[in-house]
């Protein structure tokens, strides 16, 4: 086992050997627009997987990976000769869904905003149902006759307390 910053170093030189690689010695005619967004090393750096994104249709992506994976043999050669390490890793090609995934969430939140735009400008015409202040007042007619009660009914506790001392 090696320790963790070794093998990112690994990853990060295979990940631009590979870039290299197929932008200047794979004549490959199924090779689209590939572009290399990652690679990982497995601990004992016998295993690397590479992560890919293809530019264009689904039909475009599986020829790319079919391209991908008969220039195996070719890329890992080349990158164990720049690499010098004893044992070059064998190389998995996998197709990075992050894109789609963050293209998708555009999608969302366009649509959400699309929405929340809609509802503001229905609500700039919009009226209440009832009041403008949905909630019950005391009225200060009430509110005065109220608090002439209460004192009448103080005023009459108190004499009625001198009536009995």
């Amino acid at each position: 086992m090696v320790d963790a910053a070794r093998a990112r170093k690994l990853a990060d030189r295979i990940q631009q050997i590979v870039a290299e690689m197929l932008e200047r010695r794979i004549k490959d005619p199924r090779l689209g627009f590939v572009t290399v967004t990652d690679t990982r090393v497995t601990a004992d750096l016998r295993d690397a997987t590479v992560f890919y994104t293809v530019f264009g249709s689904d039909a475009e992506r599986a020829d790319s990976a079919a391209a991908l994976e008969s220039a195996k043999g070719i890329i890992r050669s080349e990158v164990g000769r720049q690499t010098g390490v004893r044992f070059a890793p064998t190389l998995t090609f996998k197709h990075d869904p992050l894109p789609d995934s963050a293209r998708h969430l555009d999608d969302l939140i366009n649509a959400a905003r699309a929405r929340d735009a809609e509802v503001a400008k229905q609500a700039q015409t919009a009226s209440y149902a009832g009041e403008a202040d949905p909630y019950r007042k005391p009225d200060d007619e009430d509110f005065d006759t109220e608090a002439e009660t209460g004192a009448e009914a103080g005023s009459q506790s108190l004499s009625g307390r001198d009536d009995q001392a």
